[in-house]
């Protein structure tokens, strides 16, 4: 790659090295994390369209917003950018 100065980037790479089956849990986290972000966008979305589109009476309503609330509240605290 080549940036406007001209510049050649090398690409970068990162290696994460595991002691299994010691690791094991965090070796797995590592590899469904993307996984585990799709999950979290769908629930976002899904979310989402219950708050924008769905006829909810007041009550259900509230209650909607009040999980997405909590719901980005969390994502945010973790620094998960959907």
């Amino acid at each position: 790659m080549v940036t406007r100065n001209n510049t050649i980037l090398k690409p970068m790479k990162a290696t994460l090295e595991f002691n299994l089956p010691e690791d094991k849990y965090e070796w797995e986290n590592a590899v469904n994390a993307d996984r585990m972000m799709r999950a979290l966008w769908d629930i976002n979305d899904e979310l989402r369209k219950l708050w924008k589109y769905e006829e909810l009476n007041e009550d259900e309503w509230n209650m909607v917003d009040r999980i997405r609330e909590k719901f980005n509240e969390i994502i945010n605290e973790n620094q998960i950018q959907l």
